[in-house]
């Protein structure tokens, strides 16, 4: 059973995170550069937000959203 869970330990270890690894030790010569993981996950974040917000507004215009407060029977 050590020997299932030291496979597990080197698989994450010195396989997966390896990526994550090469982007910490790049951090001394490029902020920038090793923190692309993260601008690239805020770019996701930032397009979904603009896209959401226009959906709301597409539906705000057409006037198809229900905003009655007593839609749900706990707000009488």
């Amino acid at each position: 059973m050590k020997a299932f869970f030291e496979g597990i330990q080197y698989l994450f270890v010195n396989i997966l995170f390896a990526p994550l690894d090469f982007l910490r030790s790049l951090e001394l010569s490029s902020w920038f550069v090793a923190n692309t993981i993260n601008w690239i996950f805020m770019i996701i974040c930032a397009a979904a937000m603009v896209y959401w917000i226009k959906q709301l507004r597409i539906f705000d215009e057409a006037g198809t959203e229900k905003q009655d407060t007593t839609a749900h029977s706990f707000f009488k």
